[in-house]
């Protein structure tokens, strides 16, 4: 039994679902999202209600099951509140700001990196140490995200480059004389 599967997903004021077979598609203020799931799931509406059941004698129903109401409930979020992912960039003369529909960093190369905002993504730069990542799809919004740390990640002994605002980087110590 999914835990996380039997939960149904409510649906938020201004916010319809359509289910035409494996395809679902949410649709919100923050405008519309679709997903393809397996047919090993029946997913079906009731009032304000979506319910993702196991269908019988699939053989991977039970694997898909949580995974499935996950995507949808995320679709449903996406929609109505959207995502958001906060990096944070620690090193002096590090910086980011947002010219046009560029992201421009200086993370202590010879060269500016520039970073295309992509379609469906905004951001915005609070200061010049910090960026929001926001959108209305969780996986582009983490990608985005992710891309955008790899350029510099957290190195363990003075912490500088880009992380994540709530990850926390194990620090060592250095040389010792």
């Amino acid at each position: 039994m999914s835990r996380i599967g039997k939960n149904p997903i409510e649906l938020p004021d201004g916010v319809t679902i359509e289910v035409a077979g494996v395809v679902v598609t949410a649709e919100g203020k923050l405008g519309m999202l679709t997903a393809t799931l397996t047919d090993d799931v029946e997913i079906s509406q009731v009032d304000n209600l979506v319910i993702v059941n196991p269908r019988a004698g699939a053989p991977n129903a039970k694997k898909m099951w949580g995974t499935s109401r996950s995507v949808v409930a995320n679709l449903v979020e996406g929609v109505s509140n959207g995502f958001t992912r906060k990096l944070e960039i620690n090193g002096v003369g590090y910086r980011a700001q947002v010219q046009d529909k560029e992201l421009v960093l200086q993370l202590g190369y010879s060269h500016d990196i520039k970073f295309a905002i992509p379609e469906g993504i905004s951001i915005k730069c609070p200061d010049q140490t910090h960026v929001e990542i926001s959108g209305s799809d969780k996986q582009k919004v983490g990608q985005v995200a992710a891309v955008i740390r790899a350029y510099r990640p957290p190195e363990p002994y003075k912490g500088k480059g880009i992380k994540y605002d709530d990850e926390y980087i194990l620090r060592k110590e250095g040389k010792k004389k």
